[in-house]
């Protein structure tokens, strides 16, 4: 919010609005450098983490997220998992009728930074890429694509947790 209000903001007010920004930035720093303290402080927690962000598009924020908002993650298969996070694909059929499948439910901070996490992955993800370009070249929606790889990357994660083996560029 602060950022977009320096955007519109004659110069003469630019100051003190940059003073806000650097004091929650800092802020920020202090949360980050402490939940780093405590999930390094338990082991099983540190080695969820470090798994995680061995994956490609994984940073700490995903990681953190997964971490708290879905401790189900590695205990599903993938459909569950997908549905759980709201991403999986519901229809809306009725005798003949066919309508269009659309997301719903789950959970929506997990899915909101799912969300954002594969805006970055679908740049620079090995897998997630190509998915990404196949879909939209067959004429889907950049929306139905983007919601389609992030199945796709929560599916990837699952397995990983569940087996409990760190990202392999060679199986990629």
């Amino acid at each position: 919010m602060q950022k977009n209000r320096l955007q519109r903001m004659p110069k003469s007010v630019h100051k003190p609005i940059q003073t806000i920004l650097n004091t929650i930035k800092k802020e920020l720093q202090g949360i980050d450098k402490q939940l780093d303290k405590l999930v390094n402080s338990v082991s099983e927690w540190r080695q969820r983490r470090d798994l995680l962000l061995s994956a490609k598009g994984v940073g700490n924020v995903l990681a953190y997220t997964l971490m708290s908002e879905l401790p189900e993650l590695g205990q599903l298969n993938r459909k569950e998992i997908a549905a759980l996070v709201g991403i999986a694909p519901m229809n809306r059929d009725s005798g003949n009728f066919q309508g269009k499948r659309y997301i719903r439910g789950g959970r929506h901070r997990v899915r909101t930074v799912l969300f954002v996490s594969i805006m970055s992955a679908i740049q620079h993800h090995p897998k997630l890429k190509p998915m990404y370009k196949r879909l939209v070249d067959a004429g889907k929606p950049k929306k139905v694509a983007l919601v389609a790889c992030m199945r796709k990357q929560i599916t990837i994660l699952n397995t990983m947790v569940k087996n409990n083996t760190y990202w392999d560029e060679s199986m990629a």
